[in-house]
């Protein structure tokens, strides 16, 4: 199958593409790597793909050194030109669409970036896909599209009409977006509502590596709402297995599913699990809630169970025993 997916220099689409990859798929890889975060880190990740992007120019397609069956171009969503060219030429079999501003946070102080990456971004993923024949897309939607619900677990079937962040209604938009193009063109379109994601090569701006970072550096971790909160952390490996079964069986149309461990952890066991993994205490700072989150969330992933016999199995253990032992070696080496 021949995949084109989405911000393969961020987090979750480097795991996804090594993982098609190495089962055969080809992949031709999209991000524009924009500096919400260390570039360094998504430069690595590219590395690790065999794809060096340092000097490359915008939507220059770039072939690994690595694998065979792996190209990559950087570009971004928002360029409706580029896009289409890229379609035209490449006849994908499949998309799937991780690209797209993240962090709840900065979405307050940046609103026009996410605006152009994850609304005007994913228009442009659903003209192609249209006008090139793609009937096959999964899209990276978000648990923060379920806002101010209180009842949990959060179901797919609850209401998800009282965002509170511009990335959560970005979120919601995209949803929305996918699923006038599949009653409308008949697109197979997944939306994935993914729920605290953490594992290697993990986003810096996300808590697992921020407490990482505070507690080997004899720093201070910022524990907000007085540590009553809960996640329901999911790793990488469990959601990029959910991916895989999605792209391999389409939905008949329109689809969404909630994407997690189907656990919520307390966030102050989540910083004694790092705490363990580390043989470090960490100094916690206790603040008020921060605007734009939520105390808690929880994933029911019956649907997904049921569609794709979805079995999340990484205990936090030894999830974090696996981040820690990344986060030891990639920091020492750059360090």
């Amino acid at each position: 199958m021949k995949i084109l997916v989405t911000g393969t220099a961020g987090f979750i689409g480097f795991h996804l593409a090594k993982k098609l990859l190495e089962r055969g798929d080809e992949v031709i890889g999209l991000d524009n790597i924009n500096d919400y975060y260390d570039v360094n880190l998504k430069y690595a990740r590219l590395d690790e793909l065999g794809i060096d992007a340092r000097h490359s120019k915008s939507n220059e397609i770039i072939q690994s050194s690595k694998f065979p069956n792996h190209k990559f171009v950087k570009m971004d969503l928002a360029d409706k030109q580029s896009m289409e060219e890229l379609f035209k030429t490449q006849k994908f079999d499949a998309v799937c669409n991780l690209a797209a501003q993240a962090g709840v946070r900065y979405s307050i102080e940046n609103p026009d970036a996410y605006i152009q990456s994850n609304i005007v971004g994913f228009i442009n993923i659903l003209e192609c896909c249209r006008h090139y024949d793609v009937q096959n897309l999964c899209y990276a939607s978000s648990s923060s599209v379920y806002g101010l619900n209180t009842e949990q677990p959060f179901r797919t079937t609850d209401k998800t009409d009282t965002p509170i962040s511009l990335y959560a209604a970005t979120k919601k938009s995209n949803e929305l977006m996918a699923h006038t193009y599949s009653h409308l063109y008949g697109i197979k379109t997944t939306g994935l509502r993914f729920f605290t994601v953490y594992g290697p090569w993990g986003r810096p701006d996300m808590s697992p590596i921020l407490f990482a970072d505070a507690i080997t550096q004899d720093k201070e971790i910022k524990v907000f709402n007085h540590g009553d909160m809960s996640r329901d952390f999911t790793y990488i490996d469990d959601i990029v297995d959910g991916i895989i079964n999605v792209i391999d069986n389409p939905a008949e149309k329109y689809s969404i599913y909630n994407i997690g461990n189907n656990t919520p952890v307390q966030l102050l066991d989540f910083i004694a699990t790092l705490e363990n993994s580390f043989g470090k205490t960490a100094k916690k700072i206790f603040m008020d809630m921060q605007p734009g989150d939520v105390k808690s969330t929880y994933a029911d992933i019956d649907d997904l169970i049921r569609d794709f016999n979805y079995k999340p199995d990484t205990t936090l253990a030894d999830g974090i025993e696996k981040f820690v032992k990344w986060y030891m070696q990639y920091y020492d080496f750059i360090g």
